[in-house]
């Protein structure tokens, strides 16, 4: 495992991040399996990952409590513990916190966040107070870092920026956001008022593991033994003001590749990052719907679609055509498409913006015909 600086803290560039533990057959999100998610803990410990990413609404609230038990067997100062505070889950910040010491069975976070800044909540994580009473835990050393995660508009992100000197970032960062969204700019923000940037997103949600036949062509005609994801992360090796690279693995696997990448520093060269950047071109023309898997969308459904499941379905039929439907029987779901009743409510929840109600009906006109 490779490592970078942090204020003298020695960071491990791989994060875990806990958004996307394994769950229990037939469960809910909530239903972590514990055995299997632990069994990644001691593969992420083992091999040097010391930078561990929740919230205290992933997993419907389980994550937290989980990673507390999970890394409970560990020393203390053998991990840091980062997590988050959402206005949108709980106003309350006092209690949120409490709550989440007790989770986590510590008197102390190490790396804490504004959860999921955007353009119409900045007002208020600017009043309530919530800022203020994370400065005031800063200086009696119940959190030692203070930061915010953005899935803002610039103008959002730069204003918050501006607020204080924050001890560090969280944003969506990748190079198809590079490319086709404001992730760019976003890090120049950061980078231009020194905040140092962790990665949430790097492989956007899993996204960016399995591109088009097309383009994975042109990436393994280069590096047959690199993996499609190793490639994302190779390219934010190449980003200076990054520090930690979040990647939320659900199995063994995942972690097994993701920890052979951080073996050494090695990042794409020039000519590989154009490469890159052509593969992703031929992937953008293809890809529909941007979802990043953070299930925000699916606790407020009240039909209970797995939208994140049904929208991987969704994407593969706009590339393969009908074809992908059948997909959508391997989807462990309780409602379908056709029982969508378009209230808006999880693309009120998405930090994308989908469109999920016009998509859930574009697939059952298809699928009554």
């Amino acid at each position: 495992m490779v490592y970078r600086d942090f204020k003298g803290l020695s960071l491990s560039r791989l994060g875990m991040g806990n958004m996307r533990l394994p769950v229990i057959a037939g469960g809910k999100d909530k239903d972590i399996d514990y055995e299997k998610a632990q069994a990644i803990i001691d593969y992420a410990m083992s091999n040097g990952i010391n930078y561990f990413d929740s919230a205290y609404v992933y997993h419907s609230g389980e994550s937290e409590r989980f990673a507390g038990k999970a890394l409970k067997k560990y020393p203390r100062d053998s991990y840091y513990i980062t997590t988050k505070y959402a206005f949108f889950a709980n106003p309350d910040y006092k209690a949120v916190f409490k709550e989440q010491l007790e989770r986590y069975q510590t008197d102390c976070i190490d790396f804490y966040l504004i959860h999921c800044l955007l353009d119409n909540n900045i007002e208020d994580y600017l009043t309530n107070g919530c800022i203020d009473f994370f400065l005031q835990m800063k200086k009696e050393g119940k959190i030692k870092y203070l930061g915010f995660s953005s899935h803002a508009s610039l103008e959002t992100l730069e204003r918050f920026a501006d607020h204080h000197q924050w001890d560090f970032a969280q944003i969506q960062l990748n190079y198809y956001d590079w490319n086709y969204s404001n992730a760019k700019k976003e890090y120049e923000i950061l980078t231009e008022r020194n905040i140092p940037v962790m990665v949430m997103e790097s492989v956007r949600g899993g996204r960016l593991s399995s591109l088009t036949p097309e383009a994975e062509k042109l990436l393994k005609d280069c590096h047959p033994d690199w993996s499609v994801s190793s490639w994302a992360f190779r390219w934010l090796k190449r980003l200076p003001n990054v520090v930690v690279s979040l990647s939320g693995m659900s199995n063994l696997a995942q972690i097994e590749d993701n920890v052979a990448t951080y073996a050494d520093d090695r990042a794409l060269t020039d000519e590989e990052e154009k490469l890159l950047f052509k593969a992703c071109e031929l992937f953008q023309t293809q890809l529909k719907v941007p979802c990043t898997a953070c299930r925000y969308c699916c606790d407020g459904c009240p039909v209970e679609i797995n939208i994140p499941e049904v929208l991987k379905v969704y994407n593969r039929f706009k590339i393969d055509g009908s074809n992908a439907l059948g997909g959508l029987k391997k989807v462990e779901t309780k409602g379908q498409p056709s029982d969508c009743v378009g209230c808006g409510a999880c693309t009120g929840h998405c930090p994308q913006s989908i469109d999920v109600p016009a998509a859930m009906k574009e697939l059952a006109e298809v699928l009554s015909k």
